[in-house]
């Protein structure tokens, strides 16, 4: 009986163990499956649920003809996630050779990052590259489609279009500057993933991507194109430093093209001085010389106090102020001259003495006026304003030297839109580098009756005057010289150092184009009539056959 109730009794303890064991599993199920159930589909989900992007391609930049300066290519990125990393030696050896990375560098990289699921291993490279790599099949690597900027035009409009980063974001020129209006947006795609990072199903879109806008330029490749070819070879030619040219539409303010050198290539960046990336024609600053006397000599016609013929005696090549002597261009004695002569001849005498027998301020607030020492308004990023005396602070002999283009500081963007000012007949209109309809009206600076004056005048100085070098046959052309002295950072200017530059309105019966050219730093010739304006010649005859501009000086031909 005893081992019977002992029989009995371990049953009992049994089948309590099993009910409560299969009590214990269903109460469990119930735990997971209900109270549970939500917590646990959402861990599910983010472990095999993931959002991926979906690269927007970035808008165009062309030019006025709708010629590509910029566009988006499609480019692969490779990634790794070294949770999941496993390559044999072949694969690996086929992995660095295609990366063109070593295999310790690839090895590093992901040993020293153990603990995360993403890192790139090399980004923006050709997409047949990017597929082939993918081919090999190694586990844990991944790829990630995206867009590169290329650039047709490279190094001929570098300094305008700019570039972007590896993110596809604008880092220089118009790409910087319009960048909200050219990015993208990606958008969003949900898909379920195994524990090897596989797409196994697609769930749908979760955020359409929104493509960048377009961007249509005021630049006319074939111009800029040109531009930057007679630019390039003059700074070869005569070693200078550097060099700028700007092409203005008198008519609209747009820029249709504006060229710098030393350029760079933005398709390949590495190892470019950053000088190299400035656009000079916005950003740097110069003392401008004889190209500002034409303002000088349109203050002094705008008084009423001088005539284009009236006399100024410059006798005897000399003239003390403040007690500092004014000398005209290689110490000449021009005598006699008349206000036109004085332009002709680029009398430095000659323009201080109509400026100091006006009032003070009269010549400072023209030069305002035109343009100078402030904004263009062009929207370029990095523009300069510009400097201006302040009237304040006057000495005669600062007034004296402010007429003939010392004591100034300017862009060479400035220069052109002042100079377009005479071209329009006193309208100074606002620069842009966006693609315009139509004739914009300008806000009236100067009278007309003084900008004709100053047309006629300047257009003496190519016929007869030190601007020789800029004829065109078939048109017309009017404009200036200019040589300064370079300021040594240690004060005062260098003796054999100069910028030479000449700037020029053609046709000059009915002006369309001014364009500026400014060399720095020339060796041997260095006056602006020698080194800049054969290259304005060259550039500003090819941009009025590209542009069909009738001529206006048939028998000249």
């Amino acid at each position: 009986m005893r081992d019977q109730g002992e029989y009995e009794w371990r049953l009992i303890i049994l089948v309590s163990i099993l009910f409560a064991t299969v009590l214990g599993l269903v109460g469990r199920i119930v735990y997971l499956g209900v109270i549970k159930h939500d917590f646990l589909l959402d861990q599910s989900n983010i472990r095999s649920i993931r959002e991926v992007g979906i690269p927007a391609h970035r808008g165009i930049i062309t030019d006025r003809n709708g010629k590509v300066l910029a566009i988006s290519i499609p480019v692969g990125s490779i990634w790794v996630n070294p949770k999941l990393f496993n390559a044999t030696k072949l694969q690996e050896s086929n992995l660095a050779r295609m990366l063109e990375m070593p295999l310790k560098s690839i090895k590093q990289k992901i040993d020293t990052k153990l603990n995360r699921e993403f890192v790139y291993l090399k980004r923006s490279i050709p997409m047949e590259n990017a597929d082939k790599i993918i081919a090999l099949k190694i586990p844990g690597i991944f790829l990630e489609k995206s867009y590169k900027r290329y650039y047709p035009e490279a190094e001929a409009i570098a300094q305008i279009v700019g570039f972007t980063n590896i993110d596809d974001r604008g880092q220089e020129g118009l790409e910087l500057a319009y960048d909200s209006w050219l990015r993208g947006i990606p958008g969003k795609i949900r898909v379920v993933k195994d524990r090897l990072g596989n797409t196994i199903t697609n769930l749908g879109v979760k955020a359409e991507p929104r493509e960048g806008r377009n961007l249509t330029l005021s630049i006319d490749r074939r111009i800029q194109y040109l531009a930057y070819n007679e630019l390039k070879n003059a700074i070869v030619k005569y070693q200078a430093d550097s060099g700028s040219v700007v092409v203005l539409a008198v008519k609209t303010g747009e820029v249709l093209a504006m060229a710098n050198a030393p350029s760079y290539n933005p398709n390949n960046r590495a190892g470019i001085p950053l000088a190299n990336l400035r656009n000079r024609a916005i950003t740097d600053l110069f003392e401008p010389g004889s190209t500002i006397k034409v303002f000088s000599i349109a203050n002094a016609l705008n008084s009423g106090k001088f005539h284009p013929n009236s006399v100024i005696d410059t006798n005897p090549g000399i003239f003390k102020v403040d007690g500092n002597s004014i000398r005209d261009d290689g110490e000449r004695n021009n005598g006699v001259l008349t206000v036109k002569g004085v332009l002709q001849k680029s009398s430095n005498i000659g323009v201080a003495k109509m400026t100091l027998a006006l009032p003070s301020d009269s010549l400072l607030k023209l030069l305002r006026s035109v343009g100078f020492g402030q904004s263009t308004q062009s929207g370029f990023p990095g523009e300069a304003v510009g400097v201006l005396p302040d009237n304040l602070k006057w000495r005669q002999f600062v007034l004296a030297t402010l007429s003939f283009g010392y004591s100034i500081s300017v862009t060479p963007l400035q220069i052109a839109v002042a100079y377009a000012v005479i071209a329009a007949q006193g309208l100074l209109r606002p620069v842009t580098f966006l693609k315009g309809d139509k004739e914009i009206p300008g806000k009236q600076v100067l009278s007309s009756k003084v900008c004709k004056q100053v047309l006629n005048i300047l257009e003496e100085v190519i016929d007869i005057g030190t601007g020789k070098n800029a004829r065109i046959p078939g048109y017309r052309v009017a404009g200036k010289t200019g040589t300064a002295k370079i300021a040594s950072p240690a004060g005062g200017y260098y003796k054999d150092r100069y910028f030479a530059n000449f700037i020029g309105i053609a046709p000059a019966s009915d002006p369309q184009l001014v364009i500026l050219v400014l060399i720095k730093n020339p060796r041997g010739l260095y006056h602006g009539g020698q080194v800049a304006a054969p290259v304005f010649a060259n550039v500003m005859n090819g941009a009025l056959r590209m542009l069909s501009i009738p001529l206006d000086a048939v028998d000249s031909i």
